[in-house]
């Protein structure tokens, strides 16, 4: 199967998972809800992991095709980094969420009442979640300073002819990629532990749907210039 039809197939079962989640108890009120929570959050992350292990498998066969992603809308591919989303967007959802339903439940915050969610994250999770990101950032910042030179080596090109360099080069943007998608997986990963079951749930909710708008407001936006094209 080629990868463009593999993630089809794992798009298609993304939003199933999706609904599932959507499903799950909350808030969790007995421990066979915190189990239940917990075992939706594990399929998640492995099929996530899945994604990754299969995109690996198809970037040592064709890295160019890989890191230009054609099966994505052109407005997916604006967005990328090295051939995904940004790690750092992750605590960007994190906050937003958090804001989103502190807001929405001050009332019963103020009263003490505990939500349990992503707008009742405690003092210590925040600090942790902005120990991570400082992290991501540095490892990020690093991979990007990879990718520059791997770009500034350009002139190299002229010198494709030579099989040699070719392997070469490609070799190594593939080493840049796996680092991207370890960075990715690894980032979700942690997030995730820092948090409970509940608002897990809720941050991979909240992932998946961010990434199901992109994608249907690119395919929008690809359709209307191949009608005007057309025209």
């Amino acid at each position: 199967m080629s990868f463009h039809r593999f993630y089809k197939t794992w798009f298609d079962h993304l939003r199933l998972l999706v609904n599932q989640l959507s499903q799950a108890p909350k808030p969790p009120t007995t421990q066979e809800h915190h189990d239940a929570l917990h075992h939706l959050v594990q399929k998640a992350m492995a099929h996530y992991a899945e994604y990754y292990c299969v995109k690996s498998l198809a970037a040592k066969h064709d890295v160019l095709s890989v890191f230009a992603a054609p099966w994505s809308t052109s407005l997916e591919r604006s967005l990328l980094w090295i051939g995904g989303w940004r790690p750092t967007t992750a605590f960007h959802l994190i906050y937003t969420e958090s804001s989103i339903m502190f807001e929405s439940q001050i009332v019963n915050i103020l009263r003490g009442l505990q939500t349990g969610d992503l707008g009742d994250l405690s003092p210590g999770q925040f600090r942790r979640v902005s120990e991570l990101q400082c992290d991501t950032v540095r490892e990020e910042n690093a991979i990007t300073d990879e990718l520059s030179e791997w770009q500034d080596g350009s002139g190299d090109m002229l010198g494709l002819v030579c099989g040699g360099i070719a392997d070469g080069k490609m070799e190594r943007l593939g080493r840049v990629l796996e680092k991207a998608d370890d960075l990715r997986l690894r980032t979700v990963r942690k997030v995730v532990e820092m948090l409970t079951p509940q608002q897990a749930v809720q941050f991979l909710i909240a992932a998946a749907e961010l990434q199901f708008g992109v994608h249907i407001w690119g395919l929008n936006h690809d359709r209307r210039r191949s009608d005007v094209i057309n025209q």
